[in-house]
Formats: structure tokens, sequence, C-alpha cells
């Protein structure tokens, strides 16, 4: 069974740093492209940010220049490296990653629980 647990998430005030993690657990070959979305209320999840396992990043045009996504590819896990926090940048925040596990040895798109980011004074 394979699983992605997010971790890092809280309330921060505007202007703040969070740092969001993501570890994928669980029997697999590979991991390729990882990557962050977000849901904010009353809103349809978007993308953040991804990375593939090379290591080449793309961001969301909102994102970029703030955010930082990074991977360990040693240690399965994911970052993602929020500063110059906005309100607008509150919502629950999702972990994806494409997984070939060793029961199917298929590449599957696999979601975390998501956690919570609020950006409130």
């Amino acid at each position: 069974q394979v699983r992605l647990v997010e971790s890092g998430g809280g309330l921060v005030q505007p202007g703040g740093s969070l740092r969001l993690s993501c570890a994928a657990s669980g029997s697999f070959f590979t991991i390729n492209a990882m990557g962050w979305y977000r849901q904010a209320p009353g809103k349809q999840r978007e993308l953040v940010a991804v990375i593939t396992s090379g290591g080449r990043t793309n961001y969301a045009d909102s994102m970029k220049g703030r955010f930082t996504i990074s991977r360990d590819n040693a240690k399965n896990t994911v970052y993602l490296q929020m500063n110059s926090l906005k309100p607008d940048d509150t919502g629950v925040y999702y972990c994806n990653a494409d997984i070939r596990t060793t029961d199917t040895r298929l590449m599957r798109n696999y979601w975390g629980q998501g956690t919570q980011v609020t950006v409130s004074s």
C-alpha cells in the first residue's frame, strides 16, 4: 500500500514562511514527478508546483519567486518552501506523485490526505 503523508501546515501571519513535507511510503520501484496542489475554500484544486525525478521544476505563475519545490530522492520526500505568504495562499495543500508500485508494476498517480495552511493576522 503506497501512501503520501504531508506535514508542516499550520497558521502563519501574512509575510511569514512555512515548509511543507511529503513522504512516500510503501512498496514501489520508482517515483517520477512529485508535486503540490492546493484547494482554497470554494475553489477548485490548482497546481502549485511540480518537480521531476531529475529536478526540473514548474510553478504556477502566482507562486513564482515565493515558493520553492525540492525533493530528496533518497528519502522519497518532496518539500515546498513557502515565503512571503499571503491570505490568498490559504487552503488545503495536497501532495501528488506518480509512482510505479511493486505489486502491479504500473505507474499510478497518488494523492496525500492534505495539510491545512492558513495565512491570517
